[in-house]
């Protein structure tokens, strides 16, 4: 059965929800409804990776999740925690301070040594699709083929986290990262192609660009899109969800499971 990974951006300049969590109280809160509502992952992220997004310094990236992950962990003993970083620092201490998976969204490219610390911390590695960093990516948008270039790109990356040691790897298509609205319609319209990658695919489409523009709206109003758009990537073989809504997340999850059943 596909899950849910809820979003926990702990950064003042996220799309969507930057700012939002900046006590510690309002982490806890934010954490506890996810769980409730049906989480089985919770993605604990300092650096905000929306396109032109400011650099953060590993010192302070550090300051920010790390406390987080060992209140979270001291507090929701039972959740599984996914530290979401391209940096090793940051992946070594945020597992190291109780997260169970590293998420890095530059697939090892951004840090030559990710590779052999996740190898080293024997934990689930989830490699997303990107090119050049957050900073530069929206000028790398030109492909012949961009379904086809992705897998090639991942193709690549799972035999080099193989060959350092990684065992179990997901694949994020990176809906959003150096790619246009139309590529990003385009990877979903087949990304069913992905299960030929023969490990599970996360996507995280939760309120992105290509939901609020294609509608005309904000983010703030992109909820009921990106519902949809989740039903189409679990009817391609999405096996977790990355969102800011978890309930409504759980809601498709349930609604395509008993489809499926029939």
């Amino acid at each position: 059965m596909p899950k849910v990974m809820g979003i926990l951006n702990l950064t003042p300049d996220s799309f969507y929800d930057g700012g939002k969590l900046q006590s510690e109280g309002a982490i806890l809160k934010q954490a506890e409804k996810m769980l409730h509502d049906g989480a089985t992952f919770l993605d604990v992220g300092g650096y905000s990776s929306r396109p032109n997004a400011e650099e953060v310094s590993l010192t302070k990236e550090l300051q920010r999740v790390v406390p987080v992950i060992e209140n979270l962990i001291k507090q929701f003993p039972e959740a599984v925690l996914s530290i979401d970083t391209f940096r090793s620092e940051v992946a070594k201490h945020g597992v190291e301070a109780g997260a169970a998976l590293v998420n890095d969204i530059s697939a090892g490219l951004l840090d030559e040594n990710m590779l052999a610390t996740v190898a080293h911390l024997h934990v689930p590695y989830v490699m997303m699709h990107m090119r050049g960093t957050p900073q530069t990516m929206q000028a790398l948008t030109t492909y012949k083929n961009v379904t086809q270039e992705v897998l090639y790109y991942f193709s690549g990356r799972i035999a080099a986290a193989r060959k350092a040691g990684i065992n179990d790897i997901l694949a994020d298509p990176g809906f959003g990262f150096a790619k246009t609205t139309d590529q990003n319609f385009e990877l979903l319209s087949k990304l069913e192609l992905f299960k030929n990658l023969d490990i599970p695919v996360l996507v995280g489409l939760s309120r992105k660009s290509m939901v609020y523009k294609t509608l005309g709206i904000t983010p703030q109003e992109a909820l009921n899109g990106t519902t949809a758009l989740h039903t189409m990537a679990l009817l391609k073989g999405a096996s977790i969800l990355r969102v800011h809504d978890v309930k409504e997340a759980i809601e498709v999850v349930k609604l395509v499971q008993r489809n499926a059943a029939f």
